[in-house]
Order: C-alpha cells, then sequence, then structure tokens
C-alpha cells in the first residue's frame, strides 16, 4: 500500500479499543505498534472479541517500551502526536506517507513533555462540549487515520 501509515499505541489500556483498532489497521493495511507495558495480555478474550479473527493477519509490531520504539523509527520519520491538549486540529496537518500516528492511553492520554517537545506536529480532534473528558480512543484512531487516507488520495 503506497500510504505505509503506522498507527502507535502509547501504553493501551483497554483490550477492546487495541482489538478494534487493530481491524481497522487490517482494514486500511496500516501497521499497529504497541508500545508496552500494555494494560492486558494479547491473548485476552475481549482483545481477541473486537479483533475478530482478524487478529493473526495483522502486521502488529511490539515494542518494550518507548525508548524501544523509538529505536526503530527511520531517519526523518513524520511523527504525529494526538492530544485534546493539542493547539493544532488534525485536519490542518499535512500527511505523508509512512507518517507515524501517536496515540496515548486511555486514561491519561499522551505526557504533556511528548505534546511540548512536538508542538508543530501535535494534533487534536475538536470536542465541543467540556463535560465530555475525552473521545475514545479507537474513534479517534479511526478518524486519524481516514484522514490521512483522504489527504494521501486512498
Amino acid at each position: 500500500m503506497p500510504h505505509n501509515l503506522n498507527v502507535v499505541l502509547l501504553e493501551p489500556e483497554i483490550p477492546s479499543n487495541t482489538g478494534s483498532i487493530g481491524r481497522l489497521c487490517l482494514a486500511t493495511q496500516s501497521t499497529l505498534h504497541l508500545v508496552e507495558p500494555l494494560g492486558f495480555e494479547i491473548t485476552d478474550s475481549r482483545l481477541k472479541r473486537a479483533g475478530l479473527d482478524y487478529w493473526q493477519h495483522l502486521d502488529v509490531v511490539r515494542h518494550a517500551d518507548w525508548n524501544a520504539f523509538l529505536q526503530t523509527l527511520p531517519p526523518d520519520a513524520p511523527c504525529i502526536f494526538f492530544s485534546k491538549k493539542a493547539k493544532k486540529l488534525y485536519s490542518e496537518h499535512r500527511y505523508q506517507p509512512g507518517s507515524y500516528l501517536i496515540f496515548g492511553k486511555e486514561t491519561l492520554g499522551l505526557p504533556e513533555e511528548l505534546i511540548n517537545a512536538h508542538p508543530e506536529t501535535a494534533v487534536r480532534v475538536p470536542q465541543y462540549d467540556d463535560r465530555v473528558r475525552s473521545l475514545n480512543l479507537s474513534n479517534v484512531v479511526s478518524i486519524a487515520v481516514y484522514e490521512a487516507l483522504r489527504q494521501l488520495g486512498y
């Protein structure tokens, strides 16, 4: 696939979200990167139920921690950091083939130091009601992947 998108989940906690994201990655031929520690086991039935019988076909890479993940990045890899604390909208960013779409854990999001270190590539999906703490991780990943695909010409 010419887009070569990478979805990176930093310390995901909810197996059903990861399963749904894995299914999305397979459908869009994107690579899923799981940065440990994970809040579940890959054998978790909720992960398998959400990923159905697709998990074995998924291009998934596990990384022992954030530093191990960073060591695998190609030089000048385009990294986009998704956070509700970012200033720039996800749709304003210009995605490139081979982009790494990076998402934080469900309960805390990305560490603020990552967002602050990359203000030009930190983006958010808008929310209009402050009573909603955050959007579901699998929903945000879907929005992000399909915006990148739209820009890259599907």
